[in-house]
């Protein structure tokens, strides 16, 4: 169990490291004739965030619990 945990931990600091998930939009706000207005939304969302949290949290208990059951 414990390279499990292991890689919990390496994939939750990678996860926080990368940091949040970006991705852009657009939007045609204006069609006049042959006139076309368009905007670009960026928009971020925190997954990876949380996912890098959740799996550094397991996979320290992992760690913990397995290196407490070998003594």
């Amino acid at each position: 169990m414990k390279p499990l945990g292991l890689a919990l931990v390496v994939f939750g600091i990678a996860a926080i490291v990368f940091g949040v998930v970006g991705y852009e939009r657009q939007t045609a706000n204006i069609d006049l004739g042959g006139i076309k207005a368009t905007a670009t939304e960026h928009r971020t969302t925190p997954w990876a965030t949380v996912a890098g949290i959740v799996s550094l949290v397991a996979g320290a208990a992992v760690v913990v619990s397995s290196s407490k059951r070998q003594t």
